[in-house]
This record gives structure tokens, C-alpha cells and sequence, in this order.
């Protein structure tokens, strides 16, 4: 979805905005009038993602924030379509064309303007390159850099794993340590790097964590190739296109399946009111767990 805003919008100034469900925009606190009256005559620097938010930075050092929610999308359509059943936010641009909407069907999504802040996330050899001209949103300033981005912190996620006393799943889905893993790229990075969910972070080795950024990075860089994992029709890209993804899966959601490595069937196992998915033979339970 980043990828289609920044070749849709970046450049483009802002004509109109329409609100047309306030609880879209609840986040904005200033209210509905005021963010349809900002953003008008701003123009889009760039588009940037942190974690599940994405960002428009502008050109008087705010961001147009939008956060996805469970349902939420971002549509770049032709202006004289028809509008969509659960619109919720509409963006037109000077010189007409396309128009951004935001639909979201439970509305537990939502756009906001943000001040852009300094990015005081660790940085890693690479933190001459900041992805996220201006800064980021202030309401980020609490989740920590992607690993994918150039400047993410290696070393240091090392180190605080090492402080840690959880279990390396708990600790990719903890957005103080590292974004944008979820519970479906967690399975499938600690496949990769053959570690059980239950192991325990103090007992990594720098190879163990090397392993589990490589298999989070390499997973990343597959799904974003195929346009991400969508398992309904609510999780499309801003021309409305399913990601692939979820034909490539290892391990998730394959319970009693072949593991694509040994063979071994896969075991599914209740995780934090969701479910993780190994193969027992090449994911050994370690014999000290930590949930």
C-alpha cells in the first residue's frame, strides 16, 4: 500500500477533502471541520510506513497519519466512480485524476494530522539514511525502526533481546523492539531461521539472532513482492489487487501439513488468543520455554 501511495500521490497537492463518517477521523482531535480545511493547498513530500501506520508528510511539517485498523483500505480511483458502500474519507487533488478514499467497513481504522517530530529510534551503521523525510509522526515516536529499514539497529536488538526474559515470538510481536512483524511473518521468519516460538530470548546467540532477522527480512521481501497475505478480500492494495502471499506460506496455517523442508507434519499451537504454527523437527520445543 505504501508503494502504490508513493507512486500516486507523492508530488501531488491536496484540492478538497470530504468527511464522511466522523468516528474516521476521531483521532484528529482539533474535529472533522478542521482536518477538512487543513489539508487543502499542502502538497505530499513522500510516503512512509512504521509498524501498521502509514504517513504522508506535507509540506508544513505535519503528516496526513493513517492507521488501517482491521479492515481499513486506502483506494486510489477515478474520481467519477462511483462512491464505495463504507467510505469514509475523500481526497481529491489539483488537476483532477485519481482520488484517494479511505473505506473502512468497521471503522476501527482512521486518518489524523500529526506534527513531525526528530526519529530518536536507535540507529544501526547504515543511520546516515532516513527513509522518513522531515521525521515521523509524533504518535510513533514509541515503535521502533522496520528491519527493513537501512538504519535498523542490529546490534542493539541483540542486546535487548538478550535483557529480555520471553520467548522470541513475544518479543517480534512487541513493537518497542522491532515494527512491522506480525503474528503470520513471525511463524514464518523463525521457520526460516529454525528457532521454536517458546525459546528463550536471554539464550539466543548473535548466530540465533542473525538467523531470525534474515528470516524476517527474506520473509518481508517475498510478501511485499507479491503484494503482501491476503486472506479475504479486505486486504488489497490501493488499486484494490489481493496479495499473493499466502500461496507461499511455510508454515502457517498448515497444521497436519508436510513441513516444505522435512516433510514432518506441522503442529498448530494456541499463542496470546491466535495460534502459532512449527514444524517439530525442524523448530524443537527447547526444554526451558518461555510463552
Amino acid at each position: 500500500m505504501r508503494r502504490g501511495l508513493d507512486r500516486a500521490v507523492v508530488g501531488r497537492v491536496v484540492a478538497g477533502v470530504e468527511v464522511a463518517h466522523v468516528r474516521a477521523v476521531r483521532r484528529h482531535l482539533l474535529g472533522v471541520r478542521d482536518f477538512e480545511t487543513a489539508l487543502p493547498g499542502r502538497r505530499v513530500l513522500a510516503a512512509c510506513r512504521r509498524g501498521k501506520y502509514l504517513w504522508l508528510p506535507l509540506d508544513d511539517d505535519r503528516a496526513l497519519v493513517a492507521h488501517l485498523g482491521m479492515s481499513g483500505q486506502l483506494l486510489m480511483v477515478p474520481a467519477e466512480m462511483p462512491l464505495q458502500a463504507h467510505l469514509r474519507v475523500r481526497t481529491r487533488f489539483a488537476g483532477g485524476g485519481s482520488e484517494l478514499r479511505f473505506v473502512d467497513q468497521r471503522t476501527f481504522g482512521g486518518l489524523f494530522l500529526d506534527d513531525l517530530v526528530p526519529d530518536r529510534a536507535p540507529v544501526g551503521p547504515a543511520g546516515d539514511h532516513d527513509p522518513a523525510p522531515g521525521g515521523i509522526p509524533a504518535v510513533l515516536s514509541h515503535i521502533a525502526r522496520d528491519p527493513c529499514d537501512p538504519a535498523f539497529p542490529d546490534e542493539a536488538f541483540r542486546l535487548a533481546l538478550r535483557l529480555r526474559r520471553t520467548g522470541i515470538k513475544r518479543a517480534l510481536l512487541d513493537q518497542s523492539l522491532i515494527s512491522g512483524v506480525g503474528n503470520i511473518y513471525a511463524d514464518e521468519a523463525l521457520w526460516r531461521a529454525r528457532l521454536h516460538y517458546a525459546r528463550p530470548t536471554e539464550t539466543l546467540t548473535r548466530r540465533d539472532v542473525e538467523a531470525v532477522l534474515a528470516g524476517v527480512r527474506s520473509v518481508f521481501a517475498q510478501a511485499l513482492a507479491a503484494g503482501g497475505t491476503s486472506f479475504d478480500s479486505l486486504y488489497v492494495s490501493t488499486e484494490g489487487v489481493s496479495g499473493l502471499f499466502d500461496r507461499s506460506l511455510a508454515v502457517y496455517a498448515r497444521a497436519g501439513q508436510p513441513c516444505l523442508r522435512c516433510g514432518t507434519a506441522v503442529l498448530r499451537d494456541p499463542f496470546m488468543n491466535r495460534s502459532s504454527f512449527t514444524c517439530p523437527r525442524c523448530q524443537p520445543r527447547p526444554r526451558r520455554a518461555r510463552w
